[in-house]
């Protein structure tokens, strides 16, 4: 079968919506393939303008040289796993295999394709129109919307790529009743994940998540619960609102109370007593892997405590559902910091949550700066923009580099950032200290 198959991958493959409904042919009839999974067979054709929008030498020249460049008294560390992921790197490549195959349609993109600024900018320059949550818009277009996207200017002869992060299985009914062309590019990790939920919805389960209740991932995750008509789904964000779950389980906080504060963040109708009593705990991918473990680990206890071992052995499943390469790009970061750091910059967009991971594990560490992009680094006035761990907005910090003595900084970067924005950032660092980088050899 080619690439360009109307079928969708079976529900027994490894990467595959979790959804029977999601398999879109031709509603109208016609039988002209209207889904598209393994892009358009135009890899060959769009690679030489993927490689010059976002490759980037100063990181090829890291990478040769054990990921160290050195020029008078600076040193840069560079993480070993950083920037784009497979997953990534799929999703832009097929939006612009899209493009190239449909150069005259009308192509939306259902919310941002991964959350990088450079990356959907340039998309949008392709005449890509992004259609937004209506809650991101106002947000200013985060990106992090929890409200729904309105698809009635869509029409059948127009084209929808579905972003890395997937969508919710009634957007993706919405597009499939209106007959257009989708061109899926959700991660194959998101979809194992997706089927974990369907899983335990289908055993009468609910699925408690790991995750930002009003990421685009995580309302995707927690809608397939949804496709069995007593599936529940609730999303805690960290491991102190998982503690309030655990303390509703045995007995020391009422259902009022607990859902006053998680109403947005669970299904319509949840019922802590009856919808707590058996439990199967996912998370979005790119949570902070040790405290996705961390939270499986102190439910299943709680649940232990509350009921006895041998009922939570039947009524308590955790699985690890972080996905490889946000797990490689944390251990990555994990290694770089037991080594001795004057500085850390993490490089990603400021509504990225592996990104936002990684600030967090260096921050742990070394005085860390969270840059959306290269750009923030103003080599000429010595500052840098950037956004402190937990706050909504951005600062700037004037002389973080010393202007003199040796100095070592480290660099990181989410699996959203193109290694040329990479590459900018190591660029200016240099120049914040007066190297030139055109003359690093």
């Amino acid at each position: 079968m080619s690439d360009t198959s109307v079928k969708p991958p079976g529900p027994d493959e490894a990467a595959t919506p979790a959804n029977r409904n999601m398999h879109a042919s031709s509603p109208n009839g016609t039988g002209v393939p209207t889904y598209f999974r393994k892009g358009f067979g135009l890899k060959s054709e769009v690679q030489s303008e993927l490689a010059s929008d976002y490759t980037g030498q100063l990181v090829d020249m890291l990478k040769t040289r054990e990921y160290t460049l050195t020029a008078d008294d600076l040193t840069i560390r560079l993480a070993k796993e950083f920037g784009f992921c497979y997953g990534v790197e799929r999703a832009v490549d097929y939006a612009y295999q899209a493009r190239k195959k449909f150069p005259d349609r009308t192509i939306y993109l259902a919310g941002e394709i991964i959350h990088n600024p450079h990356v959907n900018s340039k998309l949008q320059a392709m005449g890509i129109t992004f259609l937004m949550p209506e809650s991101a818009k106002r947000d200013g277009g985060s990106g992090t919307g929890g409200g729904h996207i309105d698809f009635s200017g869509v029409r059948p002869e127009d084209v929808v790529i579905l972003p890395a992060f997937g969508v919710t299985i009634t957007d993706f009914e919405i597009l499939r009743q209106i007959g257009c062309v989708m061109v899926d590019t959700t991660c194959g990790s998101v979809l194992n994940v997706w089927k974990r939920v369907e899983s335990y919805a289908r055993d009468g389960f609910t699925s408690l998540i790991h995750g930002k209740y009003y990421h685009e991932e995580t309302r995707a995750t927690a809608s397939q619960a949804e496709k069995y008509e007593r599936g529940q789904y609730f999303i805690v964000r960290n491991m102190e609102e998982a503690q309030l779950v655990c303390d509703f389980i045995e007995g020391r906080s009422s259902s009022d109370s607990l859902m006053e504060q998680f109403r947005h963040a669970a299904s319509p109708n949840f019922d802590p007593v009856r919808d707590l009593k058996r439990i199967g705990v996912a998370n979005q991918t790119t949570m902070l892997a040790r405290e996705s473990l961390a939270i499986g680990e102190l439910i299943g206890r709680s649940m232990a405590r509350a009921h006895g071992e041998e009922y939570a052995a039947k009524n308590f499943r955790t699985f690890d559902t972080i996905c490889s390469a946000t797990q490689e790009r944390q251990d990555a970061v994990v290694e770089l910091l037991r080594e001795p750091l004057d500085v850390m910059v993490v490089i990603g967009g400021y509504n990225s949550s592996n990104t936002i991971s990684l600030a967090a594990l260096c921050s742990e560490t070394v005085r860390t700066f969270h840059v959306e992009d290269a750009d923030d680094i103003d080599p000429a006035s010595g500052v840098i923009r950037h956004r402190p761990l937990g706050s909504k907005e951005e600062v700037e910090s004037s002389d973080w580099l010393p202007a003199a003595g040796p100095l070592r900084v480290g660099i990181t970067a989410g699996a959203s950032t193109p290694n040329n924005k990479i590459g900018e950032a190591v660029g200016r660092i240099f120049a914040s200290r007066g190297i030139d980088p055109k003359t690093i050899q």
